[in-house]
């Protein structure tokens, strides 16, 4: 049994490192806050652009932009790439773990349908798991600031698209963590390229326009700037859904930290009353050998 001077500084530490996780568990909670207010922010914005670019196409046809053709390249099998989003830090549960599994499930379920799968990696988590694994990383960029977030959804999108149009990928998937609540969070698969317009119903359609400048002109703006908010979109969700992990994972800790100390102390309780008794029974055999 360890002595009592061992248990108390067991106990001792163990309230030091639940006071960190419940400090941890705080600030998680107000950047996650923020988090979610930037996300309400940029719904309204990319449900309108969403909107538009749906219309324009509808008006236009599927093969009024070049990221709209969904290529079935002759002579070799269509190529794929991945932009996974994972985070730079752990303590979040299986935050980067669950993309980093999807990524894999999803490598090896259309591996058959594609001749090459590169990977366009966003945090440190998951470009230290295939770099281990030696895949084929097309770009890694470490998990962007808030500030910073929009500058890397640009460059990812001016980067996607240009491996679409020289066709180095016929397909660009997005796999991120999709933010539900700050409990629950889960993993999707999302194609980003060739862009699918959603349907638009004819009856709720405003009706045909005459546009200035012309529909190419207007998709040649505004189908770019769609994939890089379908980018700055899936980084937002990403960096809340690893704020409400690391929050939920942070209040475990802090919650098994006092159940240990409940332990701890009860342990210390009836070692120190083992102690004392042992002490009691050492001074009643020598009082009664005293006595003989």
């Amino acid at each position: 049994m360890p002595s009592l001077k061992a248990i108390r500084k067991r106990i001792a530490s163990t309230k030091n490192t639940r006071k960190i996780t419940r400090a941890m568990k705080l600030v998680a909670a107000a950047k996650l806050r923020r988090a979610q207010d930037a996300i309400i922010a940029a719904r309204p914005y990319a449900n309108a652009l969403t909107q538009v670019v749906s219309e324009l196409a509808q008006a236009a046809g599927k093969d009024a932009h070049p990221l709209f053709a969904d290529r079935k390249p002759a002579g070799r099998g269509p190529r794929a790439s991945i932009v996974l989003f994972t985070s730079d830090r752990g303590l979040a549960g299986a935050f980067s773990a669950n993309v980093v599994k999807k990524v894999e499930q999803f490598v090896e379920a259309e591996l058959a349908s594609y001749s090459e799968i590169s990977l366009r990696i966003v945090g440190r988590k998951g470009n230290q798991h295939f770099t281990r694994r030696n895949a084929n990383i097309a770009s890694y960029d470490p998990t962007p600031l808030p500030a910073q977030t929009l500058e890397l959804a640009r460059e990812t999108a001016n980067r996607v698209i240009d491996d679409f149009l020289s066709e180095r990928a016929d397909r660009v998937y997005l796999i991120y963590n999709e933010f539900r609540s700050a409990i629950s969070q889960g993993v999707v698969v999302k194609q980003l390229l060739p862009v699918v317009p959603e349907a638009i119903d004819d009856d709720a359609s405003p009706g045909d326009f005459i546009y200035e400048p012309s529909r190419a002109d207007l998709l040649d703006r505004l189908v770019p700037l769609y994939v890089q908010i379908g980018l700055y979109r899936a980084a937002l969700e990403s960096t809340a859904s690893y704020f409400g992990a690391h929050m939920t994972s942070m209040e475990n800790a802090t919650r098994n930290a006092g159940e240990m100390i409940d332990k701890l102390t009860l342990q210390y309780n009836r070692a120190r009353q083992a102690s004392i008794t042992k002490e009691l029974l050492e001074i009643i055999g020598g009082a009664e050998a005293l006595k003989g």
